[in-house]
């Protein structure tokens, strides 16, 4: 073989190790270094930042506006997705994954390589998403009075959403509604704020259990199995003038601390990361432009160290019409302390208002830094910085049946028995698995998409049982009951139907409200959904009946009370009906308590637990009790 003379060797080897050496010119980066404190990395990379990076960070913009190369070139805080914006239809984790990455690649590329952060409206579940675990809703976990259940599913929960490479949630709601008619009560665990404060423990699953001695305020979020939650909306969202959504909360201070505060002092000692605040206003001011309870109480006397985020377009409603003082309107809520703003579609005009006002020193730059140091503060505790890029290893977790299993016990611990027979005929539930036949009616027996509600797949909800996986109850019913059990199903049978056929044991009657979000669910008049009332008059009083309510809220009952056997109130279950068929025939006991105030009539409201003059149908607290069986 040919011999190298050692000069050349020598040469060699430079050249070679000369390649792999880093260059001279290589700089420490405190800001990428882990072992740094969490101060010293903030205060190192805000002093590279310039005005234009800084504003960025700033901004959130939803997915379908969004690009790799602009998150790169305006250095974009973070990306959502709004209710229903999803990567295709029928989107697998994978494909979520392979669009969050490429998302994150762009931010990596830009000069200082800071990471999004990826937002989601995960309120029941991973909703948006395709196959995933639906829990109940808010309201139907406030029957539960189960802090420990409510925490177990933010756990789960935070798996899902990291099965898809999302590491944020724009939840929980811990709104107090104090109006049924309002179109988000369904999103609140309660009309009491004591139930809310103990729900919050949801945060301690999303986020995780924050460290002993950790200080008051400081976010938290505890590994790659964990996301950061977002408790909205700051502040009396859900105690609007007659329910109406986004709408003016009258109240006293006291008031506003007393009802609507708490669950704000208990997620923030819990070290929730982010706050939104809300469309409504207290009093008559924007709580988007409002200094006093952002900056002043929530800040400065609450002592959040996280960042504030704006709802969707939330600063463009600072005027009435929306948007028609732009410059005004970011002027406001930065000011009044919005560290980030959901565009969330036109992030130039956002840049260049916001650019324009600090640098005509109408926003001080104390105020840019502020919010950008607590948006870092955010990604930093999230391990962002030194783990952006979505982790592959949670895909199974998305519908698993762990998660169904958590799902189907907290649709059991929700429902609540309203009636149970009359005294004189004794109980009628649980029901008999071995009758010979039996009748399954109504709008909402076989029916996933009513029976998930809004904020499900879509931001409005959808009708149907093929837009995601689940058990309706009617299927739930079908295989609890004995294989020699007829089940008889109309949707909607006639007084003809019921004449000629009433050989049935018992009659299961479901029924309720359409699904819908926001202010699409504001209602006068709170009844269910045609035909149901026509259902329940056809078949209950020919033969036995049990009618379940599927509904966001307490609805109109009267007069149809005596004519039913048995009432339940289901709320908004979800995808695992067998949780209703458990409870139905016996397998649990009934324990769910209503967890907010059942009205007569409508004219009553807003009528809360501890009112003058509180007369409801069933109070705050009801819940019959039953016993499960051991054998049916």
């Amino acid at each position: 073989m040919a011999r190298i003379s050692a000069p050349l060797l020598g040469l060699l080897l430079l050249c070679c190790f000369g390649f792999l050496a880093p260059p001279a010119s290589a700089e420490y980066v405190k800001y990428k270094d882990p072992l740094q404190r969490l101060e010293v990395r903030i205060r190192d990379l805000m002093n590279r930042m310039t005005l234009a990076e800084k504003i960025g960070q700033m901004v959130q913009l939803d997915r379908a506006v969004v690009t790799p190369e602009i998150l790169r070139d305006y250095s974009i805080g973070s990306v959502l997705s709004g209710g229903g914006s999803v990567p295709l239809p029928k989107a697998t984790p994978q494909d979520w994954i392979n669009m969050v990455n490429g998302f994150q690649n762009g931010s990596l590329s830009s000069r200082l390589g800071i990471p999004m952060i990826y937002g989601i409206d995960a309120v029941h579940g991973h909703n948006n998403v395709y196959k995933a675990t639906i829990f109940p809703h808010n309201i139907g976990l406030g029957a539960t009075r189960d802090p420990d259940l409510v925490k177990r599913i933010g756990a789960a929960t935070a798996l899902e959403v990291r099965a898809t490479g999302i590491n944020y949630v724009f939840a929980p709601c811990i709104a107090v509604c104090r109006d049924p008619r309002w179109g988000r009560c369904y999103e609140s665990f309660s009309e009491d704020p004591e139930i809310v404060q103990q729900m919050t423990d949801i945060i301690l699953g999303l986020q995780g259990e924050i460290p002993e001695n950790s200080r008051k305020g400081v976010p938290f979020v505890g590994g790659l199995d964990k996301v950061a939650a977002c408790a909205k909306h700051f502040v009396g969202d859900g105690g609007t003038t007659r329910g109406i959504n986004e709408n003016n909360t009258l109240t006293d201070w006291h008031g506003l601390v007393s009802i609507h505060m708490p669950g704000y002092y208990q997620s923030i000692i819990k070290g929730v990361s982010t706050i939104m605040a809300s469309y409504s206003s207290w009093n008559g001011e924007k709580m988007h432009a409002n200094r006093d309870l952002i900056t002043n109480f929530l800040k400065n006397t609450l002592k959040f160290r996280g960042f504030v985020i704006s709802d969707w377009q939330g600063i463009d409603k600072i005027t009435d019409p929306p948007h028609s003082n732009y410059t005004y309107s970011v002027l406001a809520g930065v000011q009044a302390g919005i560290d980030m703003v959901m565009v969330p579609f036109n992030h130039t005009e956002f840049i260049d208002t916001l650019t324009g006002l600090v640098n005509g020193e109408f926003i001080p730059m104390s105020r840019i830094d502020d919010a950008v140091r607590r948006i870092l503060r955010v990604k930093f505790t999230m391990g962002l910085f030194e783990n952006p890029l979505s982790d592959q290893s949670f895909l199974d977790q998305l519908g698993s049946q762990a998660h169904r299993d958590l799902a189907r016990e907290a649709v059991r611990k929700s429902l609540v028995l309203l009636k149970n027979g009359e005294n004189a005929d004794g109980p009628v539930l649980p029901l008999s698995k071995k009758a010979p036949k039996i009748l399954v009616v109504g709008t909402h027996a076989n029916n996933l998409g009513y029976q998930c509600g809004g904020w499900t797949i879509t931001w409005q909800g959808l009708s149907g049982n093929n837009n995601t996986t689940g058990t309706t109850i009617l299927s739930a019913i079908a295989t609890a009951v004995d294989p020699s059990t007829e089940i008889v199903y109309r949707e909607n049978p006639d007084s003809n139907f019921m004449t000629c056929n009433n050989n049935f044991s018992y009659a299961v009657v479901v029924v309720g409200e359409l699904p819908y979000a926001e202010t699409a669910g504001d209602s006068r008049d709170l009844l269910i959904v045609e035909p149901g009332y026509n259902v329940i008059s056809n078949v209950c009083g020919r033969v036995k009946c049990v009618v379940i309510v599927v509904s966001g809220r307490p609805v109109v009952i009267e007069p149809y009370l005596d004519q039913m056997d048995a009432l339940v109130a289901a709320w908004l279950p979800g995808s695992e009906g067998n949780g209703v068929a458990d409870v139905l025939f016996g397998d649990y006991g009934f324990t769910g308590k209503l967890p907010r105030t059942w009205f007569k009539t409508v004219d009553q409201l807003p009528m809360n637990v501890g009112d003058a003059n509180y007369d409801p149908l069933f109070a705050f607290g009801f819940g019959l009790t039953t016993e499960p069986v051991q054998a049916n």
